[in-house]
């Protein structure tokens, strides 16, 4: 099943395209326009965010937004152009939880094939317990691990990269984490 948001109109020119096989060996249909003939590209989506932590607990957002209204999550959001992967998670962090942040490193990267979507969590020192969520979160809290609502996460991505973080947390030694998700 393709889940992919099927172009039709040329993004250049304005006429409609039609998938095929680009002439130039391309082995994936492409949205080619019959008038310009430009190829437009589909690619994946990045999401960035972090595992914000303050001494033993992790602070997750209530999301107030759809998808997933009203369920707990990860800081994190789509990846803007003209940032990099870390400064994203940054801003992410700001605008969903208001917190204030020292970037740690890379945690985890999860493809998320199904939906077209690259997942990164960066571990996170917060500087302050006190958060702002922004108009997205209806409250950011912090959780020890055995307050976790494993069941209302709202996405498998963090399910996944939480259980990573607290696994290597108890081993004294935190890896790199890359994850297929289909």
């Amino acid at each position: 099943m393709n889940l992919r948001t099927r172009i039709q109109h040329c993004r250049a020119c304005g006429s409609a395209v039609q998938y095929r096989l680009p002439d130039d060996g391309d082995t994936r249909e492409r949205a080619i326009c019959t008038q310009c003939h430009t190829v437009h590209y589909e690619n994946p989506l990045n999401v960035v965010g972090t595992i914000p932590i303050w001494h033993d607990k992790v602070l997750l957002c209530k999301r107030n937004i759809e998808p997933r209204f009203g369920l707990w999550t990860l800081p994190a959001g789509f990846m803007e152009l003209d940032e990099t992967t870390s400064e994203g998670a940054l801003r992410e962090t700001r605008e969903e939880a208001g917190a204030q942040i020292e970037l740690q490193g890379l945690f985890s990267l999860l493809n998320v094939v199904h939906v077209g979507q690259v997942h990164f969590f960066y571990r996170a020192q917060l500087l302050s317990d006190q958060f702002d969520p922004g108009h997205e979160t209806q409250e950011a809290r912090l959780f020890a691990e055995h307050e976790i609502p494993w069941s209302e996460l709202a996405f498998r991505t963090v399910h996944e990269t939480l259980e990573r973080y607290f696994a290597d947390r108890h081993n004294g030694h935190y890896g790199l984490h890359c994850i297929d998700l289909h």
